[in-house]
């Protein structure tokens, strides 16, 4: 099949008639018959059957869509990647990406110092998921991404920033204070205890879950969320216990919650990503450094 022939089947399987095609590509009705005629010539098979006025796709039709659906977003991407390639980089803005957990304490007194460094510097901050953000960045739609687990992307360098862990967040009262005075929890202490589990498809979430076949522990999970200031939340209401990465950690009310360490530690690192097929700005360069510093200065790493 050739573009036009896919842009014509694409056109009908999204509105199911020749006239509202030919209006949505911008083109007669007689050339949306004539395009279509000849794709199914050359693939040998009818795409489309009318009935009651409308275009049924056939059974290959349906089959080939899928894979038409695809390309069509593959398209899309080249379109973004075009226009930021045209917009080019800018001297006086800076456009970053973060995980959510890294929004509340840590990007703040990042960019406080930067702010300091840079005051005449337009930010923009968007906290996404971490495939949102290596996607992002791979199309060169922001600057600079910030995210937890190493990333190996062709188009993509990466920095180790620092390396937190995973920390229980307790209702007070819950765990008996023995357990509590112990200054740290392991696994099979909490076994019994309702917890609020990450999701899976979460990096961190991803880490718990290998944590925990490792020890041989199958946790309560009472609640399943896919932000750590969610399960943070949870447990200052008192749901349940949160298994949170030290810099959401940081945000505990520890009027209402103890904060303390699994261990055997679970590792969870901090990695900034930038675009490599391009020179890094300073900017994005100086805000890596603000974030390592932040990092640093916080109790969220070891």
């Amino acid at each position: 099949m050739r573009l036009r022939h896919i842009e014509v089947f694409n056109a009908v399987m999204l509105t199911g008639s020749v006239s509202a095609a030919a209006r949505l590509i911008n083109v007669t009705q007689p050339a949306v018959s004539r395009i279509l005629a000849h794709a199914e010539l050359q693939l040998g098979f009818s795409l489309f059957q009318r009935t009651k006025g409308r275009l049924v796709p056939t059974s290959e039709a349906q089959t080939l869509y899928p894979h038409i659906e695809r390309l069509f977003h593959q398209l899309d991407e080249v379109q973004r990647l075009a226009s930021s390639l045209k917009s080019g980089q800018r001297d006086d803005a800076l456009h970053m990406l973060t995980v959510l957990a890294l929004s509340y304490e840590i990007i703040p007194r990042a960019l406080h110092a930067f702010r300091k460094l840079h005051p005449e510097v337009r930010v923009t901050v968007e906290a996404l998921h971490s495939p949102q953000i290596i996607s992002a960045l791979v199309l060169q739609e922001a600057d600079l991404g910030f995210v937890f687990s190493a990333v190996a992307h062709p188009a993509l360098e990466q920095q180790a920033l620092a390396r937190g862990r995973m920390m229980c967040i307790a209702p007070k009262g819950m765990l008996a204070s023995s357990l509590a005075k112990k200054g740290s929890v392991s696994l099979q202490d909490i076994a019994d205890f309702p917890v609020i589990n990450l999701d899976v498809r979460d990096p961190v979430g991803t880490h718990l879950n290998h944590a925990c076949r490792e020890a041989g522990v199958g946790l309560q999970s009472v609640v399943t969320v896919q932000t750590y200031h969610a399960a943070l939340a949870l447990a200052h209401h008192g749901v349940g216990i949160a298994l949170v990465d030290s810099c959401t950690a940081v945000s505990a009310d520890r009027s209402k919650v103890l904060v303390l360490p699994l261990e055997p530690q679970i590792i969870v690192p901090i990695h900034a990503l930038r675009p490599a097929n391009r020179p890094s700005s300073l900017l994005a360069l100086s805000m890596t450094r603000c974030m390592q510093n932040a990092l640093t200065q916080t109790e969220a790493v070891i």
